[in-house]
């Protein structure tokens, strides 16, 4: 049932990337796992974790089927949508059904529970592929909270969009609340020709939804040339690069978090 390799990571100068078919997979027949850092079974999700992110799982889930009501504590959920749609409730009233484009942000403060399950029924047999991300809180033990929004508009034309965030520059915008004052997700759907540019930051995680791109700006010695090509599943870890531009020949999806502090250095 639980497949425990540990992913076959290969270093790039100050970047790390993982492959798709090397991430770590379980799976139990109706929910299919992909995790970038092993998750499921793992009670220290901070031996793995890069920067603030400890899970980042991409999830095919069956029509009918789930995760039913489970609770949490102390983690900053933001789960993504890419194709089917979600159902989720929770025990603060929360109830809804996210679709791609649809990001949702729940703190889990000093616990709170929920479900998530397909929303599709067997009938209809549409499956889900969800990315679910956990970010460490900036502060154990606050009242959790629940936010969803819609940035299909604002991803539309091709162009880097902030759609979680807990930096002061974000405040008042149009990206998500988090409970990390050191974080933020941004998302593209990538149009040929119109590169974008991730910004600059101690740590980043770069994962690729679907399409290819080209990453450039990478750093680079006499042997290394300076940029990467991933594919969908693929992740791409950071550690105080410069900007880095990222470009597609063809439609492609992809999300990064840029991180200001690391879980040891917030803990310590």
């Amino acid at each position: 049932m639980t497949d425990t390799q540990t992913p076959q990571i290969t270093d790039v100068a100050r970047c790390r990337l993982i492959r798709a078919a090397d991430r770590h997979m379980w799976n139990d027949e109706a929910i299919d796992s992909r995790q970038s850092f092993p998750a499921t079974g793992s009670f220290d999700l901070a031996a793995n974790a890069h920067g603030m992110l400890l899970v980042h799982n991409d999830d095919i889930v069956d029509a009918g089927a789930g995760f039913d009501t489970h609770q949490h504590r102390d983690a900053e959920i933001v789960t993504w949508v890419v194709e089917g749609a979600l159902h989720h409730r929770d025990s603060q009233g929360s109830e809804g059904v996210l679709t791609p484009g649809v990001v949702q942000s729940m703190s889990a403060g000093s616990g709170i529970r929920h479900s998530e399950r397909n929303a599709s029924t067997r009938a209809e047999n549409q499956r889900l592929r969800v990315v679910q991300m956990w970010i460490a809180p900036e502060y154990s033990g606050g009242t959790p909270s629940y936010a969803e929004a819609s940035v299909n508009e604002a991803l539309a034309d091709g162009g880097l969009v902030t759609i979680v965030s807990g930096l002061d520059r974000d405040a008042g915008g149009q990206a998500l609340s988090v409970g990390n004052s050191y974080v933020a997700l941004h998302a593209a759907r990538l149009l040929p020709d119109r590169p974008v540019t991730l910004p600059s930051a101690p740590f980043g995680h770069l994962f690729v939804v679907s399409g290819t791109v080209t990453v450039s700006g990478l750093p680079s010695d006499e042997t290394a040339d300076d940029h990467l090509t991933l594919d969908e599943g693929d992740a791409l870890r950071t550690a105080g690069t410069a900007a880095l531009t990222v470009a597609a020949d063809a439609p492609a999806e992809i999300l990064f978090w840029e991180m200001h502090t690391s879980f040891d250095a917030a803990r310590a």
